[in-house]
């Protein structure tokens, strides 16, 4: 009788092509897991004041932020800052009158008249390497009433100019607006700064275009460094600070 021995089948190597398969596959799901990695969140928006006058708030407690509040990088768009910095300078040039044009023949004296009507009438851009956020009209319930200016959100720090030639009438801490600057427009026109972390002039100096008087900040009722900018023909009520700017010759 002849006895048959049972075998078993043992696994087989893996051929050169398969490793390389498996190979392939173990760096792609390494390449999968890179890529996951979540994206940046993108800049927080809702740089608002509130738009009362605060007359009601204790100032330490207006001017203290919660704890981790965001701020705008310094170099959060550097491309945007070069263009606005570039349409600041242009329009504070025409403001105070000075061409390239004024030693061109015939042209001068037209030069010289469309200028001194310029320099009444043209005004410049308060901040550079802006972005606007909450706009005249608003409701929120961080204000106490619609929204009465323009925010220009931008990196603490950043040097707010004079929008126009006038008068500095006030500079103080007004509560929820924290340390404000107003002016006063040759027209009458109050413009007010507001939130500055730090003011450069004092009542009764006077202002061109593009001259600075403080710095973009935190003061007051603020979610986030920016300028709140409010236009107030004859000291009164205040008026969209977009509108007003455009029709003096400047786009925000």
């Amino acid at each position: 009788m002849t006895t048959r021995r049972s075998t078993r089948r043992r696994p087989g190597l893996p051929t050169p092509a398969a490793a390389a398969a498996v190979a392939l596959i173990v760096v792609g799901v390494g390449a999968i897991a890179v890529s996951s990695t979540a994206e940046p969140q993108p800049l927080a928006s809702g740089y608002q004041a509130l738009a009362d006058d605060g007359s009601d708030l204790d100032p330490a407690a207006a001017t203290s932020n919660a704890e981790g509040t965001f701020d705008v990088s310094r170099d959060f768009d550097r491309d945007l800052l070069e263009r606005q910095a570039q349409q600041q300078a242009q329009q504070r040039d025409v403001a105070l009158g000075q061409s390239g044009d004024d030693a061109i023949g015939d042209l001068v004296e037209k030069t010289q008249a469309s200028a001194a009507k310029l320099k009444t009438n043209q005004w410049v851009l308060p901040v550079a390497g802006y972005r606007l956020t909450a706009r005249f009209g608003q409701s929120s319930s961080l204000w106490a009433t619609v929204h009465t200016g323009l925010d220009f959100a931008a990196p603490s720090g950043t040097t707010i100019v004079s929008v126009a030639r006038g008068t500095v009438k006030e500079v103080s801490y007004a509560g929820a607006y924290g340390n404000r600057t107003v002016v006063t427009l040759e027209d009458g026109t109050e413009i007010w700064y507001c939130h500055q972390s730090a003011t450069r002039v004092k009542p009764g100096d006077p202002v061109d275009p593009g001259q600075p008087i403080g710095n973009v900040g935190s003061t007051g009722n603020v979610t986030g460094p920016h300028l709140h900018l409010e236009v107030r023909p004859g000291g009164g009520s205040p008026v969209d600070p977009q509108v007003a700017l455009a029709e003096h010759g400047v786009r925000a």
